[in-house]
């Protein structure tokens, strides 16, 4: 039990007491030991599950593919790769020359670099266009800041010169000295500044491109396809802007694109003389459009694809003889390949839920193109596609390791009705001979925030839980984009309860359709999905057996009105600004810490890092804190905080497993499952 401070918030005339506060303080000692008491206790009440967590684990791990290796992709006269050796936690990064058969040249060997770190993530790698040298960044401590390190890879050697405090990504001018890279905030973790450094020259002497004054506005950079131009990009919720350079001058001055309108969103890439925009103007479900590079303001756009109403345009690729489109309609993914000349068609794809997408393809001069597909019964899979032949060829489809056949698994999709009479999609999947007889064991998984729309792909650990009866479900709630922008829309800003109540709905759907019952329904969701968690928890609590909660968003009235913590001031019109009373009203009456009430809660697992960036520590904290002196009920309420890692998790191919063998232990455990 976390000792009670009473700290008072008031806004609007409005006072909060908040007895929890104080837990914000991270490097206070009374604080650091609440943390280590939670993990103690979570452990010891689970230290009856340990077989069964170290069973799952080998299970899981048993799946993975110890050396496995990515498909080469071809760039700028090499094929670059990942590969994995056995018993090892991360990836070596690799290149031949000129063909697949060449000799091999390791890059990066991820496993050596990571040695003494409890994390260490890569944030980005990019070669000079003169393929001598490797920019890569890296981050030890898991808050997305990145140190940038420069490997001249002729002799193997780190260069002197050190970026730190960046997103990881640098940008090479064509003249192979000159870097542009994106320097963030020291507080709010903001990106906020583009800088240009020439190898060679101190940190110091680095030049400041451009400098995103608007704290809404988050900034960087990229190199367009042929590497004919920079791209300064600036982005909020509803608005972005574009700068470009000629990647041959980078001593030169960006220009605007198209200066930022608010509400005005469109992205660019470069082909033969004009940019190509993905833009929503006019277009709700957007579309897309060309400018002369000469004439890059929305004045002089041209229309290449119009908007539809059943179709939302979600990005494009560039080809010297093709345009390839990724689109969705009625949730599905489609890839339409357009060419300069003649009839254009779409891709076909087999199975009713599935999810595709365009992959890498770093060249222009090709007729194919590499894309990505996966679907509930399907592993992550890589094809070839001849755009002039219309042949399919697989080069790849991720191992998974036993007995596995994706012909004992069935996904279909089905459709819950929300209050307001809107049919939800959900992708549903379990093991072929399921009794629908209302007495399955299910997991029902949602996020419903940003437009991100979780797509049905397949997860070899998830085999887990279907190979021991569960039923398995995604529900496509608004705030996702499955159905367009209009589903996001109606699940954002003053309409953000329509994604709980459609995560609602689609669980009742689950017991109604006799998939299962509300003493064997779990559910979870992290992040922006741990807020829908803990909104959905308040509001139904007698609908679910437990709740899985990962990094969850709770606290959200006091975070949105603290513009120091890293996302707030970008987020305001994804959730609103509760410094306008009318959002304070609406926020509050769902925020999950505030709506704490004294009754019954399902049995929870709830997960943090000490150095989540995204979502600070002390929001799950305070939030299980709250809820073990209010709940009236004895169901297990439990807190895991890793005290090395961030938002995402553990960094190793195999430590994130463990993560898992322990949620699905605590579900085990709940239903009575012992193996």
């Amino acid at each position: 039990m976390a000792k009670k401070i009473p700290h008072e918030l008031t806004v609007h005339g409005h006072t909060r007491v908040d007895n929890y506060y104080w837990l914000n303080q991270r490097e206070d000692s009374a604080v650091l030991d609440y943390l280590n008491a939670e993990n103690a206790y979570t452990e010891k009440v689970m230290a009856h599950t340990a077989a069964l967590q170290e069973k799952l684990y080998e299970e899981i791990k048993d799946r993975i593919k110890q050396d496995d290796e990515s498909v080469p992709f071809l760039s700028n006269g090499y094929y670059y790769y990942t590969r994995t050796v056995p018993e090892t936690e991360y990836h070596l990064l690799c290149r031949k020359k000129g063909s697949t058969e060449s000799d091999e040249e390791i890059l990066l060997d991820v496993n050596q670099l990571a040695k003494g770190h409890p994390f260490y993530a890569i944030g980005g790698s990019s070669v000079s266009t003169n393929n001598q040298i490797l920019a890569y960044g890296a981050d030890t401590v898991s808050r997305r800041n990145y140190t940038v390190y420069f490997k001249n890879l002729e002799t193997g050697e780190l260069l002197a010169d050190e970026i730190p405090m960046t997103t990881g990504h640098v940008v090479w001018a064509n003249d192979n000295k000159t870097v542009f890279y994106t320097l963030r905030d020291e507080e709010t973790l903001r990106s906020i500044k583009i800088m240009k450094h020439v190898l060679g020259t101190p940190i110091e002497d680095d030049q400041e491109v451009f400098y995103e004054d608007d704290e809404t506005f988050g900034v960087g950079i990229f190199k367009t396809k042929g590497y004919d131009y920079l791209m300064i990009v600036s982005f909020s919720t509803l608005t972005t802007e574009y700068q470009f350079l000629d990647a041959n001058k980078p001593e030169g001055n960006f220009t605007v694109l198209q200066p930022r309108t608010r509400g005005l969103e469109y992205s660019a890439n470069y082909y033969n003389g004009y940019f190509y925009i993905r833009t929503n103007l006019d277009a709700q479900n957007f579309r897309l459009m060309k400018t002369p590079v000469q004439k890059p303001g929305k004045d002089n756009w041209i229309e290449v694809i119009p908007e539809r109403e059943d179709v939302f345009i979600e990005g494009f690729d560039l080809f010297k003889n093709y345009m390839v489109v990724q689109e969705r309609k009625e949730g599905l993914s489609l890839l339409r390949v357009m060419p300069w000349k003649g009839d254009e068609h779409y891709i076909s794809f087999d199975e009713e839920v599935y999810s595709a997408w365009i992959s890498t393809n770093k060249e222009y001069d090709t007729n194919m193109l590499r894309f990505g597909y996966s679907s509930l019964t399907t592993p992550s899979s890589v094809f070839d596609y001849n755009m002039d032949s219309r042949e399919k060829k697989l080069m790849k489809r991720q191992p998974v390791i036993g007995d596995f056949d994706p012909a004992n698994y069935e996904a279909k999709r089905e459709y819950a009705i929300a209050d307001d009479g809107t049919k939800i999609p959900m992708s549903i999947v379990y093991h072929k001979g399921l009794k629908k007889d209302g007495n399955n064991p299910a997991m029902i998984y949602g996020y419903g925030s940003y437009g991100n729309t979780i797509d049905p792909t397949f997860s070899s650990s998830r085999l887990s839980l279907l190979d021991r009866g569960f039923v398995y479900a995604i529900a496509h709630i608004r705030g996702g984009q499955i159905n367009g922008r209009k589903w996001y829309d109606n699940g954002k800003l003053l309409k953000k309860r329509n994604t709980f109540t459609d995560f609602i709905a689609c669980s009742e759907h689950l017991i109604d359709s006799k998939y299962t019952n509300s003493d064997k329904l779990f559910a979870k969701g992290g992040s922006a999905g741990g807020l829908l968690m803990g909104a959905v928890v308040n509001m139904r609590p007698d609908l679910y057996k437990g709740i899985i909660a990962a990094v969850p968003f709770v606290d959200v009235v006091t975070t949105m009105l603290d513009e120091s913590i890293p996302l707030t001031t970008g987020e305001f019109d994804e959730w609103g600004n509760p410094k306008e009373k009318e959002y304070y009203d609406y926020i509050l009456s769902y925020s999950p810490y505030d709506q704490v009430e004294a009754k019954d809660y399902p049995a929870m697992l709830v997960t943090t890092g000490l150095h989540d960036s995204q979502v600070q520590y002390w929001e799950p904290t305070k939030w299980v804190a709250k809820l073990r002196d209010l709940k009236t009920d004895d169901n297990p309420l439990l807190l895991k905080i890793n005290m090395d890692y961030g938002h995402g998790g553990a960094s190793g191919r195999f430590e994130w497993i463990r993560e898992l063998a322990l949620e699905d232990a605590f579900i085990f455990d709940q239903l009575g499952i012992e193996g």
